[in-house]
């Protein structure tokens, strides 16, 4: 690969990671003020898995850098990635589990955690079963090829154990 396509592809990884990370953030820092004390612990159960899932993504992005286009990437990193698809469907369910437990009263609250989940849903989908990011003005043309996430590419394409 050219050295300006693997710089190009290192700077929008590096784009992403820190992406994901801000978002994680903002997410830890803006949702709980969104919803009272009594609809805390349900909140938390929809943005515990969503955090983790976004958290692993910046990590994925950020060490994506030093392989992309380079090599494949490192056995110990793709095996740590393979863990988290199984641990993330865990908590995906342990966290529907408490917001079921701990359900706000009010419909406002409610659907606003259920999206907060459904939201780790998709990103869990997104990268570790079929992508569903695309740039918008392409994104219903593309959606439909069921493409393989680029996280799952790597796993697959990893270095012999």
């Amino acid at each position: 690969m050219p050295h300006d396509r693997r710089e190009a592809l290192r700077r929008k990884y590096l784009s992403l990671g820190v992406g994901e990370l801000v978002a994680a953030a903002v997410f830890a820092v803006v949702l709980p003020r969104l919803t009272s004390a009594e609809n805390a612990a349900a909140m938390w159960c929809a943005l515990v898995p969503l955090l983790v899932i976004l958290v692993q993504a910046s990590v994925y992005w950020l060490a994506a850098r030093r392989w992309v286009h380079s090599r494949p990437m490192p056995a110990r990193i793709a095996a740590v990635y393979r863990g988290f698809r199984a641990f993330n469907v865990a908590l995906l369910a342990a966290g529907l589990i408490g917001i079921l437990v701990w359900m706000p009263s009010t419909i406002g609250a409610a659907l606003l955690v259920l999206a907060v989940w459904a939201f780790g849903v998709v990103e869990y989908v997104n990268y570790f079963v079929v992508r569903l990011s695309y740039p918008v003005g392409s994104w219903l043309s593309r959606i439909g090829q069921w493409r393989t996430p680029r996280l799952v590419q790597d796993i697959q394409s990893s270095e012999p154990r």
